[in-house]
């Protein structure tokens, strides 16, 4: 399917066809908070160079080049100022990761647990250009040679699925990349359309006039000048309004109109949902994603940049593929929608997406909170105090958020990007872990957090390593991949997410934060003081119907932390008792009468966590047999 140009072509009309339905699609799972995401950016996942890892088959792979990371490595690559100065450069170029070597890990990534794979744009970037984060899109309908083929990609989501795997793109609607130049130079927002010069053309000269025709007389505008599908090439595509303005990012309507820093906004349409109409380019973008849809079986999107594209085009995209994914038998297709500011809850609401990404300020309670730096109360309260949407306390969001500790973006550390193991986070990253996987939301792990990837700086590339390596791998180094089953937050990571796997009340149960106590008399919830950090257990109940699961994590990253958490236990029976899940080995917890009612006793390692489960009881029947079932002595 080599140089397909137009949505008109017949090999795409043939995917968006009734022809579709002579194909089986794989079904969309029941409950999308019942699965584990993973982030990766293709360019700095896997090459599929590595050796010394596991194959999807468990098979050692001893024959290939790139040897697995050791500690005496870290800094390999830094060790004058001419290495360190490549190592940066490198940062900011294609690594040289591909599908294929996605394709290699699936056995990684199904034995951490994971059951959903968010897979970075692949989409072909603009030629001459270092976006290898893959948000510059040239081509919606071609993939990135860097990254591979189209081909590659059908066969990633064919092995994923067979080992039990979702795959989820990431898209773009709201911008293309560089493509065309304004008269003059960039320009800057200030409320009105400027004249164009036109797209560039291989050589980065924008001397194609903005028209399909003119494009199609010029003899160099394919493969890497213009823009592609054809249907997006009228000037009145795109917006024309300059750069958002440092102070417009929040600015209506400003933040919806203007260019994305020097990626170009395409025009969606009028921002309002009364009286929508779609534009032309609007409608073209629909068909690219329900072609790749039909074409690689995909089960979702995430979104890029919901918030500057306005609730409209977001409406009427949302319906679309709602629809057309029903159509191929995937009925939860899921839409998980970057959202930022204040309107990520009635975005999701009003838009018909599923999920929000839950950076900002879900993300950075979930990066202070496990160091001690904020009081429990901000996390918790997120998932709580949700009165104005006249709903449950915690069901809605259940399975409309996704959550992570880090990204690729750091948005609410704009000064000072950093991964979490920086500086001493490396004592506590398993609580962090921890209470990302075992709290309410669709909990996602960012790529080389399961290896305690440390990156920080000041932009970008430091929370972008290499995986495999390379030029740019992580803790400085380069030509060492980062595939170590045996690392210890990976095997924990993937205990504690067998342990979701099979404990509903883990995923969707209820979530109540606890009271806890030193000596077993006074209560209340951990407070962070501003004298310093706050070393403290924190504790939370999940909840389903007649099972309690406890969790807690220990902030202190030294020192192990004891205390006394308040559980359910209104109509207490004598000796109910909690059993350990995580970790193994570990004694049974004995509710015991205090004066704010029943506790336990915990006990938890530095910067560690652990999690009990109530236990089975044997209840006498009145005829005298004994029959098998939770004690219920829950009082919320």
């Amino acid at each position: 399917m080599d140089s397909i140009r137009s949505l008109s072509d017949p090999r795409i009309q043939a995917f968006l066809s009734s022809r579709r339905n002579d194909r089986i699609y794989h079904p969309s799972p029941s409950n999308w908070e019942d699965q584990v995401l993973y982030f990766l950016l293709p360019d700095r996942f896997s090459d599929g160079n590595e050796r010394g890892y596991h194959s999807s088959s468990s098979q050692f792979e001893s024959t290939s080049q790139t040897p697995l990371f050791q500690p005496s490595d870290a800094g390999n690559a830094v060790r004058n100022p001419q290495d360190e100065a490549l190592w940066q450069e490198a940062g900011v170029r294609f690594a040289g990761g591909t599908i294929t070597g996605m394709r290699t890990k699936l056995g990684y990534l199904k034995r951490l647990g994971i059951g959903a794979i968010w897979v970075g744009p692949i989409f072909k970037q603009v030629a001459g250009l270092e976006t290898y984060h893959g948000y510059g899109v040239q081509d919606f309908l071609n993939i990135d040679p860097r990254f591979g083929t189209r081909e590659d990609l059908r066969e990633l989501v064919r092995e994923a699925h067979e080992m039990g795997i979702y795959v989820l793109l990431d898209i773009i609607l709201n911008h293309a990349g560089n493509v065309w130049e304004y008269q003059g130079g960039a320009k800057e927002y200030t409320g009105e359309e400027f004249p164009v010069e036109g797209f560039f053309d291989a050589q980065r000269v924008p001397n194609i006039d903005m028209d399909p025709d003119a494009v199609a007389a010029h003899l160099s505008a394919y493969p890497d000048g213009a823009v592609w599908p054809s249907e997006l090439q009228s000037k009145n595509c795109f917006t024309r309004k300059g750069s958002i303005r440092s102070d417009g990012w929040d600015e209506y309507p400003q933040c919806v109109d203007g260019d994305f820093f020097d990626l170009k906004d395409i025009n969606l349409g009028q921002h309002q949902l009364e009286g929508f109409a779609p534009t032309p380019a609007l409608l073209a973008l629909v068909e690219v994603y329900q072609f790749w849809m039909a074409y690689a079986d995909v089960d979702g999107f995430r979104i890029d940049t919901v918030k500057h594209m306005g609730d409209g085009p977001t409406r009427y995209f949302a319906t679309r593929i709602h629809e057309f994914a029903q159509s191929l038998g995937k009925d939860n297709f899921i839409l998980i929608g970057e959202i930022l500011g204040d309107r990520v809850f009635e975005t999701v609401e009003t838009t018909g997406i599923d999920a929000a990404l839950g950076v900002g300020g879900i993300q950075e309670q979930l990066w202070k909170l496990p160091r001690g730096l904020v009081s429990p109360k901000g996390y918790f309260g997120m998932f709580t105090n949700s009165a104005y949407m006249n709903r449950g306390a915690h069901a809605w969001f259940r399975d409309t958020i996704v959550c992570m500790v880090d990204d690729h973006d750091q948005v609410w550390n704009p000064s000072q990007k950093s991964r979490y193991c920086c500086g001493d986070g490396k004592k506590t990253i398993l609580a962090a872990e921890a209470m990302n996987l075992c709290t309410v939301g669709i909990p996602c792990i960012y790529y080389g957090s399961e290896q305690c990837f440390d990156g920080t700086g000041s932009d970008d590339r430091y929370i972008r390593e290499a995986m495999f390596g390379g030029g740019f791998g992580a803790f400085r180094s380069r030509d060492r991949h980062f595939f170590n089953e045996e690392f210890a937050v990976y095997r924990a990571i993937a205990e504690i997410a067998e342990i979701r796997k099979t404990e509903l009340a883990l995923r969707r149960g209820r979530q109540y934060l606890r009271k806890i106590s030193r000596d077993g008399a006074a209560f209340g919830y951990p407070v962070k003081y501003p004298r310093g950090p706050m070393r403290s257990v924190v504790a939370w109940s999940r909840i389903f119907d007649d099972v309690e699961i406890l969790c807690a994590i220990n902030t202190d990253g030294d020192s192990e932390q004891s205390a006394w958490v308040r559980v359910n236990g209104g109509s207490k029976p004598p000796g109910v008792t909690f059993e350990p899940l995580y970790p193994k080995g570990k004694a049974s917890l004995t509710v015991e009468k205090k004066a704010a009612g029943a506790a336990v006793q915990v006990m938890v390692p530095p910067g560690g966590f652990c999690m009990y489960k109530s236990r089975q009881r044997e209840l006498t029947s009145r005829d005298g047999r004994k029959s098998s079932r939770r004690s219920r002595y829950f009082c919320c």
